[in-house]
C-alpha cells in the first residue's frame, strides 16, 4: 500500500525532497554568509543591514522559506492523501518548486528596496500554486 502510494506520487515527493534540500542550501549559505563578517554575533543578523548586502539577504531568503515552505509541504502532503490526481499534483509542486528556486537565485542576485522587485513575481507564483491547491482540496473536502 505505502509502496504504491509512493509510486503514484512519486515526482511530487521528488518535488518536495528537492525543495527541502534547497531550504538546507540556503541555511547553509546564510550561515556562512553571516560568518564571513568581520564582527557578527553568533546567530543575531546585524538589524542596520540592507538589501545591499549579502548577509541580509542570504537570511532574509532563507527566513523567507522557513515562513513559506513548511506550509506548502503540508498542503501537498495532504492533497496526495486525499487523493488529488498524481499528475496534477506532480505539477502544481513543481511549479511551486520552480517558482521557489527563481525567488532564490534573484534574491541572491539583485540587492533592490524596490517592490515588487522580480523576485516578488515569483513569490507571487508561488502563493498562486498554493491558493490552488487550497481550492482542489476545498472542491475535494465539499464533493
Amino acid at each position: 500500500m505505502l509502496a504504491d502510494f509512493i509510486s503514484l506520487y512519486e515526482s511530487t515527493l521528488i518535488a518536495l525532497y528537492i525543495l527541502l534540500l534547497m531550504v538546507f542550501v540556503q541555511a547553509l549559505v546564510a550561515t556562512v554568509a553571516h560568518r564571513m563578517q568581520k564582527q557578527y554575533v553568533p546567530g543575531i543578523v546585524n538589524e542596520n543591514l540592507g538589501h545591499e548586502s549579502f548577509v541580509f539577504r542570504s537570511h532574509r531568503t532563507f527566513m523567507n522559506s522557513l515562513e513559506n515552505v513548511p506550509f506548502m509541504c503540508l498542503l501537498v502532503l495532504l492533497a496526495a492523501m486525499v487523493g488529488i490526481a498524481p499528475q496534477t499534483l506532480a505539477i502544481i509542486t513543481w511549479v511551486y518548486v520552480l517558482a521557489r528556486l527563481l525567488h532564490m537565485v534573484l534574491y541572491y542576485k539583485i540587492a533592490t528596496e524596490k517592490n515588487p522587485s522580480p523576485r516578488s513575481h515569483f513569490y507571487l507564483i508561488g502563493v498562486l500554486a498554493q491558493l490552488t491547491l487550497f481550492v482542489l482540496l476545498a472542491i475535494h473536502f465539499l464533493s
